[in-house]
C-alpha cells in the first residue's frame, strides 16, 4: 500500500460487536458482503432502502457449504428475499449454489446472459440446475449499457455474453489511458469467462466495480486505449486475482482506493496479480478473502485477510463494505470484527 489511510479500528466496543452479530446496519449505507466461497464468487449488496442484489452463489454440493454461507450473510443483513440474482457466468464456482440458494431465498428477477456455450460439465451441470429455478421468476438478459433498477443506486452493465461497452456513458468520460502505452497483447480465449456480466454500481459519490471472471483481452478492451471503466472506490479484482488480471493499465484505469480479492487458498491469488497491486500507486488498501498459499504470492498483512487459516480453523469469514453516498466507506473483517474507515 503506497499511502497512509485513515484508520478507525473498532476493537472491544460492545455496540459494534452486537451489530455484527445481529446484522444491524445504518439505514443510510450501501452494504456489500464478500462471502467466502473458497475461490468462487458470491457478493451480496443491500441498499439503504432494503433492496438486495446477490451476484453469484459459489459452488453447489459440498454439504451446501456455500449456500449456507450465503444464507448466513443474508440473515445478518436482514434479507429474506432477493430483488435480483445476477449470475456473472455459468461456471460451477459462480452458479453452482444457485438452485439451493433460490430454494431458501425467493428471487424476483434473475439476471444472466442466457445459456452457456461451453459443453463441459463445469458449465452444463450448474446451468441445468439454475435454469430449472430461473423459470420460477422474471428473467433479464441485459446488454452492455443497460441498467438494473434499484432505488438510490445506478447499476450499469459493462459486459455481457461476450459483448463489451463500446462507448463512454454519461458518467464515464472515456479519456485516453496513458498506461496503455506499455500494455502487452492479451490472449483471446473462448468459453464462459469472456462472457461474464460485469457491472458498475454507483451510490452517490461511491462506486463499486465487479467484472466477474473477465480475462485479460476483455479487461484491456475496456481500459485501452480509452478508459471506459472509470474510477472505482472499491474494485473486486476480476477472476479471483489470477494471472490474466495482472494488467497495470487496467488497475490504472480503475484507480481503486480499495481492492478486494476473492481468492481461495490456492485458487486465484497469483503472484503476478499481487505484484501489480503492490506496485500500483494510489491504492489505500487491498483485502483478501484468503491468505494465498501459492508460491511467491506477496500476501497483505493478516489484518486484511478474512481467512488466514485452512482446515478446521477456516471459519469462512466474510468481508463487508459499508458505503455512504458521500463516497466515504468502511471495510469490516468478519473474522476479527475490526473496521477500517476510508474517508
Amino acid at each position: 500500500m503506497k499511502r497512509l489511510f485513515d484508520v478507525c479500528r473498532v476493537t472491544a466496543a460492545v455496540v459494534v460487536a452486537t451489530a455484527l452479530m445481529t446484522g444491524a446496519r445504518a439505514a443510510s449505507t450501501l452494504d456489500i458482503y464478500f462471502i467466502d466461497v473458497e475461490g468462487g464468487q458470491s457478493t451480496l449488496l443491500v441498499t439503504p432502502a432494503g433492496q438486495s442484489l446477490l451476484i453469484d452463489t459459489g459452488y453447489g454440493g459440498l454439504g451446501n457449504r456455500d449456500p449456507d454461507r450465503v444464507l448466513a450473510a443474508a440473515r445478518m443483513a436482514g434479507v429474506t428475499r432477493l430483488d435480483y440474482l445476477l449470475i456473472t457466468h455459468f461456471h460451477a464456482d459462480h452458479a453452482g449454489g444457485a438452485a439451493e440458494v433460490v430454494r431458501r431465498l425467493p428471487v424476483e428477477t434473475f439476471v444472466d446472459y442466457g445459456e452457456p456455450i461451453e459443453k463441459s460439465e463445469f458449465a452444463q451441470a450448474p446451468f441445468a440446475a439454475y435454469a430449472a429455478v430461473r423459470s420460477q421468476g422474471l428473467s433479464r438478459h441485459p446488454r452492455p449499457g443497460e441498467k438494473l433498477t434499484l432505488k438510490g443506486l445506478e447499476v450499469e452493465v459493462l459486459s455481457a455474453g461476450g459483448a463489451l461497452l463500446s462507448r463512454p456513458t454519461q458518467r464515464t468520460a472515456g479519456v485516453r489511458n496513458s498506461a496503455c502505452a506499455t500494455l502487452e497483447k492479451q490472449p483471446d480465449i473462448e468459453g464462459e469467462n469472456p462472457r461474464s456480466i460485469g457491472i458498475r454500481v454507483r451510490f452517490g459519490s461511491f462506486t463499486f466495480l465487479d467484472l466477474g471472471d473477465l480475462p485479460g483481452a476483455n479487461l484491456s478492451a475496456l481500459a485501452c486505449p480509452n478508459n471506459l471503466l472509470g474510477h472505482a472506490d472499491v474494485y473486486l479484482v476480476p477472476h479471483h486475482g489470477n494471472r490474466d488480471t495482472a494488467i497495470p493499465a487496467v488497475v490504472e484505469a480503475v484507480s481503486p482506493r480499495v481492492a478486494i480479492m476473492n481468492n481461495g487458498a490456492t485458487k486465484g491469488g497469483d503472484p503476478a496479480a499481487f505484484k501489480v497491486l503492490h506496485e500500483a500507486t494510489g491504492i489505500d488498501g487491498v483485502w483478501q478473502l484468503h491468505r494465498s498459499r501459492n508460491q511467491g504470492a506477496a500476501n497483505y498483512p493478516d489484518a486484511f485477510i478474512a481467512n488466514p487459516d485452512e482446515g478446521d480453523k477456516d471459519a469462512g469469514a466474510w468481508l463487508k463494505i459499508s458505503a455512504e453516498g458521500s463516497g466515504a466507506f468502511s471495510v469490516t473483517n468478519g473474522r476479527t470484527g475490526l473496521t477500517t474507515r476510508y474517508k
